[in-house]
């Protein structure tokens, strides 16, 4: 199904992909859930202690059924009540009970201790990891989705550690202590309960199997639905604007019933699961009361010993049916966590330079090479075809070209949030590729189209520039950028607040405050992605201003959108189709005849048209 703005999303009846599907069912849970350890080393930490003391809880529960058989065949004997020996036995019952008790509030605070640690790593791992990969990686994949890895399916595991892991550990523990205790007291009953519960071990891992397919699923589609909702809600301005309300309210339908039904599809398996394990367990105890009645005495079982096994059956089928009920959580962690996985599992492309590789960038305006660049975004066609550049320290260049020429791709590569497919960036005669993170974030500063602002003061967003900037060096790049009115004309100075993405800014204003931010930074290389191609004429001079101050001592490459920056460039780089087909001063490209001679006639066309 293909969507009114041309995605495609995934409709009730729609078939999933079915690699997604072949992967988890190839790998199956205990695969998964051995990955998932070995990428959560906070799991492994103290797990010996935690199982023994989770073994004394499970110890602590088959109290009861042994003190019922020793009262019963130690007891009464005769006829006669030992009276003394029955309190004290009961006594040391209640006493044991209670310790179990204390014990159990103490395992249940470690492994929720641990399960806390756990979710905090992964969700940081997952996290950083996403902010390695490149900005091709990232375009391939919507953002909702990205999101949901971090969110939806975290939280998906949260709920599972905070009781599924738990429940899976204490009453594993007491399924083995509970049939251990069952075989000192006759191996005969113990053979009889196993052997009923032994056909629904290929039921439930049938089970087990379908509906962790059936969680993969729906993992995926939390994902899509994920996406659409952040996608809409970004775009609630154009949808308003264009009358597409019933459109996307359609989407959304679309969207969240095809997540549903796939909801209900994994709760079918599991609504079996429960009555599967009950209709073994009431056999089970049928079985044992039977064989018990029939050749207990032949089997040297006591009276007292085939109550308490009675009980014991019942202690095996309540953490059974229990587990029936944790299946159901495991499947959608499991799902969860296998997605988690497979974002840690992609490939780090922008890969940092080993500690004997590093070689540091020259202080001061920097030159920049390309040479033989070439770059695709993954699972397409190539966007730049043989780039050759070379541009002197200190110069200001404009890129300009139609939209979807190359130009944003190649700022973005001099930026090194992808690296070229082939081919090489220089930057002052070092590849970008042996420039540590650090030092690259302090000589290469980026400035994009939307000027993205976060949630806070106008100050704190101009702190982002440089780690550990005072309040005197942010006032200081807002002088040197001749912006001092423009923040006093602001309700609070520096501690107005943007709002959410800057909304309580203009977008000219958002991108003074990045302007500013970028002149913070104090870098060598200073990439402006369409800066002023959004702003009103007024905003758009106090931008250009800034801009000259900003560009002193540095090498300036401006993705140009209006052509009056291009005016006062040194440079001029015209893309076309993913290769520079001009290049040269603003005058001599102005009537040259080319490409952008044709552009800037359209600019001058259209700003006239609008001065008029």
């Amino acid at each position: 199904m293909t969507s009114f703005d041309g995605h495609d999303v995934l409709g009730p009846g729609d078939e999933p992909e079915p690699r997604a599907l072949d992967d988890i069912a190839g790998a199956g849970a205990l695969s998964v859930l051995r990955r998932g350890m070995a990428a959560s080393p906070e799991l492994r930490a103290g797990l010996s202690l935690s199982a023994l003391m989770t073994l004394s809880v499970a110890g602590g529960r088959l109290i009861v059924p042994l003190v019922i058989q020793f009262v019963l065949d130690r007891g009464f004997v005769g006829g006669a009540v030992r009276f003394g020996l029955v309190v004290i036995a009961a006594g040391g019952a209640l006493l044991l009970t209670v310790a179990s008790i204390f014990v159990s509030q103490i395992v249940y605070r470690r492994l929720v201790g641990v399960a806390e640690a756990v979710l905090l790593g992964l969700r940081l791992r997952t996290f950083a990891h996403l902010h390695r990969l490149s900005l091709a990686e990232h375009t391939s994949a919507k953002t909702g989705v990205l999101t949901a890895r971090v969110t939806s399916d975290v939280e998906a595991l949260a709920k599972f550690a905070q009781w599924g892991a738990i429940s899976w550990i204490v009453n594993s523990v007491q399924i083995v202590g509970v049939i251990v205790v069952m075989a000192v007291y006759s191996w005969q009953l113990t053979l009889v309960t196993l052997v009923v519960h032994l056909p629904l071990l290929p039921v439930l891992r049938d089970m087990q199997r379908r509906q962790l397919r059936a969680y993969d699923i729906l993992r995926t589609r939390v994902g899509e639905t994920m996406g659409v909702v952040a996608e809409t809600v970004h775009g609630l301005e154009v949808v308003r604007t264009y009358g597409q309300r019933e459109a996307v309210r359609g989407r959304l339908h679309k969207v969240i019933d095809s997540q549903y039904r796939q909801q209900m599809r994994a709760a079918r398996y599991f609504s079996l699961v429960l009555p599967s394990t009950d209709i073994f367990g009431v056999a089970a105890v049928a079985a044992v009361i039977g064989s018990g009645v029939y050749w207990g005495t032949g089997w040297g079982v006591t009276s007292g010993e085939l109550v308490a096994f009675v009980f014991l059956v019942n202690m095996l089928v309540t953490p059974i049916t229990s587990l029936g009920e944790t299946l159901d959580q495991t499947q959608t962690a499991l799902a969860g966590w296998w997605k988690i996985l497979n974002v840690l599992d992609t490939e780090v492309e922008v890969a940092e330079p080993s500690a004997g590789d590093v070689r540091p960038l020259p202080v001061g305006a920097l030159a920049v090479v390309a040479e033989d660049v070439e770059f695709s975004y993954r699972g397409s066609d190539r966007v730049l075809h043989g780039i050759d550049v070379d541009l002197e320290a200190g110069s200001s260049v404009a890129v300009v070209g139609e939209t979807g020429s190359g130009k944003t791709t190649f700022a973005m590569l001099l930026a090194r949030l992808a690296d070229p497919t082939s081919g090489r960036v220089l930057l002052g005669g070092v590849d970008l590729r042996s420039v540590s993170a650090e030092d690259r974030r302090g000589s290469v500063r980026m400035v994009p189209q939307d000027g993205f602002l976060f949630d806070t003061t106008v100050g704190n967003n101009i702190r982002f520039g440089r780690t550990g900037a005072t309040d005197s060096d942010v006032e200081d790049a807002v002088a040197e950028l001749g912006l001092g009115s423009w923040v006093s004309g602001l309700p609070l100075g520096l501690e107005t607040r943007v709002g959410e993405r800057g909304s309580s800014l203009s977008v000219g204003e958002r991108q003074l405050v990045a302007l500013v931010r970028a002149q913070l930074a104090d870098p060598g290389l200073l990439i402006l992605d369409e800066a002023t191609s959004a702003v009103d004429p007024e905003t758009e001079q106090t931008l250009e201003r800034a801009l000259e101050h900003l560009a002193e001592g540095r090498t300036t490459v401006s993705v140009a959108h209006r052509l009056s920056t291009a005016e006062r460039s040194d440079t001029v780089l015209v893309f076309d189709r993913g290769l520079i087909v001009e290049r040269g001063p603003h005058a001599e490209l102005a009537v040259a005849g080319g490409i952008y001679e044709g552009l800037y006639a359209s600019w001058l066309g259209n700003t006239r048209s609008q001065s008029s």
